[in-house]
């Protein structure tokens, strides 16, 4: 399979620490959130950065079946929700996500068609098909 790109980013500390590329152009402090116990800070957490990863991803995806099948809007916003929640199955936790997608200048119907074909082909989509709860749904 061919490599059309690829990154690195290293953490250190976990969830009390930072993740950083190896050239320092992505450095970040990582921080437990209030809701799980750490401090009101201005530091990320993982599931921000999964949160946007996957907005970026998926509105990316978007744009690609808008612009592959000649259709033109006014603007699109994707809004990623990730949510830690229990796990029943081991006791753990695991990730849900929601995904709200707003297009611009599109019919309910052709929107719905091409936030579909979007799901289909977002890399984070097909990455955690099956593992992971996601809602999508078009505000």
């Amino acid at each position: 399979m061919k490599t059309l790109y690829e990154t690195t980013v290293i953490n250190t500390g976990g969830r009390q620490g930072i993740v950083q590329s190896p050239d320092n152009v992505f450095m970040m402090d990582v921080a437990t959130p209030p809701e799980l116990g750490g401090q009101v800070t201005t530091a990320t957490n993982p599931e921000q950065l999964f949160a946007a990863g996957y907005s970026a991803c998926f509105n990316s995806a978007l744009e690609f079946q808008l612009k592959k099948h000649n259709v033109t809007i006014e603007r699109s916003t994707v809004s990623a929700t990730v949510a830690l929640v229990a796990d029943p199955a081991d006791g753990g936790v695991k990730l849900n996500v929601e995904l709200e997608v707003k297009i611009l200048g599109l019919d309910e119907e052709t929107a719905e068609k091409f936030v579909k074909l979007a799901h289909d082909y977002c890399p984070y989509s097909k990455a955690i098909k099956g593992n992971v709860n996601v809602t999508v749904e078009r505000a």
